[in-house]
């Protein structure tokens, strides 16, 4: 099956765009804190489509991977079970789902220096790509809430309007993320040695080593160690610490500012 029909892309312009280059960022503990998807789990259990002891399964996983990161057997988990929950939903059931979780649960859990590195590379001409194991159906609503250029997510099978419990193609995860990156370099002529790419998990390491400029957010203890190891800049929203190391390139100092500011301000006090 074609690359194109496996990865569904929503697309906004981007002003003066420097040619060859772009940036890519996960979302999940990477964008915002925690992981998308389990707030797509809580929304569906607020309109009765599971039990009360799923949702606490959902729940402590959602727990799980805010303390240690992500771990692929429980994204897969919540994806099958929510794939087969959302078996007859309708498109238009989904995509106005997609908004109230975003409306509701992800803004407020919005990185602001995640945020920020988004928003500069706009600023510099980037277009800025989103690219999760979220199902593009939210990632499209994150993309456009934050005016990001487009989305790569995992795609949900629809027949005669309705889900079908399938995927179209395999989640959006791991070495795939790495795949449908290039796919989207080779149809966009993009130049790799010339993009950025953020993520907090080791399972983006072929991710964030295809291109020329690989930063590490919220990373976990994997990831962070093979950053050290190749001096590949790290930032850390989840506390007071907003650290980047060696080799931080210009059009993220931005957003590298920002994020500093952020943590000091946390122990300055009120101002008088």
């Amino acid at each position: 099956m074609p690359e194109e029909k496996i990865v569904a892309v929503a697309t906004r312009p981007v002003a003066s765009a420097q040619h060859g280059e772009a940036a890519f960022f996960d979302v999940d503990n990477t964008l915002m804190r925690g992981a998308s998807l389990f707030h797509v789990a809580r929304k569906m259990y607020q309109r009765g489509a599971f039990t009360i002891p799923q949702a606490a399964g959902f729940a402590w996983k959602q727990l799980m991977f805010v303390f240690r990161g992500e771990n692929i057997d429980d994204v897969h988990a919540v994806r099958d079970t929510a794939l087969s929950l959302a078996s007859g939903f309708t498109v238009e059931d989904i995509a106005a789902l997609g908004e109230e979780v975003y409306d509701e649960m992800i803004e407020s859990r919005i990185w602001p220096g995640t945020k920020a590195l988004a928003e500069q590379h706009l600023r510099m001409g980037r277009p800025v790509w989103l690219v999760t194991a979220t199902p593009i159906e939210v990632a499209t609503v994150i993309s456009t809430r934050l005016g990001l250029t487009g989305a790569l997510g995992t795609v949900g099978e629809i027949r005669d309007g309705s889900y079908t419990g399938r995927l179209v193609g395999e989640i959006l995860h791991g070495p795939a993320k790495a795949v449908a990156v290039r796919g989207i370099a080779e149809s966009e002529g993009l130049d790799l040695n010339r993009c950025w790419a953020y993520s907090d998990s080791h399972n983006d390491i072929p991710l964030l080593s295809m291109v020329g400029h690989p930063v590490a957010i919220n990373p976990d203890a994997r990831l962070r160690r093979h950053a050290r190891e190749h001096n590949w800049p790290v930032y850390d929203f989840r506390s007071g610490r907003r650290a980047a190391t060696l080799g931080l390139k210009a059009a993220t100092v931005g957003g590298a500012i920002y994020g500093l500011w952020r943590g000091f301000s946390r122990f300055r006090g009120p101002t008088v």
